[in-house]
């Protein structure tokens, strides 16, 4: 049964790459939509890889409160919308929504789903949206819901963390720093680098922060089995505060280290992600820190720690 009645129905999913794809992607099966939806997204090596196989239409990247890029998508995607007969949009986010959900015809359904990393009301997008008669509004915490936003599900629900012995060797540790351009993590990268000389591997998937000289193997962005393969074999994964990271850490059994990006360095547009780690962590689900007061303790105590998840019980 569909969490949001759309079963059998033929639909686009629409979402910009990163956590908000993620996302999207764990939704689906909830959706119970009808086979071979149209996914809307830009073209990255992580959507290439979580959507082989799947009909995709890209679009031009949107960044971060970018009205011209909105724009712009939203031109490449008046064909897309309108050919398949489709009977519903859904979107998690971020900006690319602004693209897609206003150009919902009256027969067809618009449903903005709010991404689980917005803990204590909507993002810009959502706020936005909400001002637009017609899509249908959805919070996956239920603390802020009130007029138009409903609340139906939370990707949160059943992960639960449990101690497993420590690593008795130098730790081997994957840090990924976020891929949302044109913000960097450099304050992260310094914080891993000092600690560099004690550990025994350090794989990175720089993203944005691409451009400098590491220590250890170094990616700017891996599809997703290559993440998926050195996240198992770390020992610790350090993180940029994304709500798509860390969820993909703890399907695979990780409690991550997360560091929140700050707007005060020019690190993201808010400080959203000082939000997530902060609920990870009292969930059992996260070791959070600021990236100047990173140290090898925040490291032992993730590794320490393992996660039991649905991801996992369905391998």
């Amino acid at each position: 049964m569909s969490i949001l009645g759309l079963t059998n129905r033929r639909v686009a999913l629409v979402a910009s790459t990163g956590g908000h794809l993620e996302e999207l992607v764990r939704l689906r099966p909830r959706l119970d939509v009808a086979p071979d939806p149209l996914w809307v997204t830009f073209d990255t090596p992580q959507s290439r890889s979580l959507l082989a196989g799947e009909r995709v239409a890209y679009v031009p990247y949107v960044a971060p409160r970018d009205v011209g890029g909105v724009l712009r998508a939203a031109h490449a995607l008046r064909g897309p919308l309108r050919q398949r007969d489709v009977e519903a949009i859904v979107s998690t986010g971020a900006a690319v929504a602004l693209a897609a959900l206003p150009q919902a015809r009256s027969d067809q359904r618009a449903i903005y789903v709010e991404s689980v990393s917005r803990f204590d009301g909507p993002s810009l997008t959502g706020r936005l949206l909400q001002r637009l008669p017609g899509v249908e509004l959805h919070s996956q915490h239920p603390d802020w819901v009130s007029g138009r936003w409903q609340h139906a599900f939370s990707l949160l629900e059943d992960y639960r963390s449990q101690p497993v012995a420590p690593v008795d060797r130098p730790l081997r540790v994957l840090v990924t720093l976020g891929t949302i351009r044109p913000y960097r993590f450099d304050a992260l990268l310094d914080a891993v680098e000092r600690m560099a000389g004690d550990l025994g591997e350090i794989v990175w998937q720089t993203g944005a922060t691409d451009g400098r000289d590491l220590t250890g193997a170094e990616r700017t962005l891996m599809p997703s089995e290559e993440f998926d393969a050195a996240v198992r074999r770390a020992d610790v994964v350090v993180s940029h505060a994304g709500v798509g990271s860390a969820l993909r850490a703890l399907d695979l059994g990780r409690v991550p280290v997360l560091v929140p990006r700050r707007a005060s360095r020019h690190e993201h547009v808010d400080d959203h992600q000082a939000q997530i780690a902060r609920l990870l962590a009292s969930r059992g689900l996260a070791v959070d820190v600021e990236a100047p007061d990173l140290t090898m303790d925040h490291l032992r105590r993730a590794g320490a720690l393992t996660v039991s998840s649905p991801a996992r019980a369905a391998a």
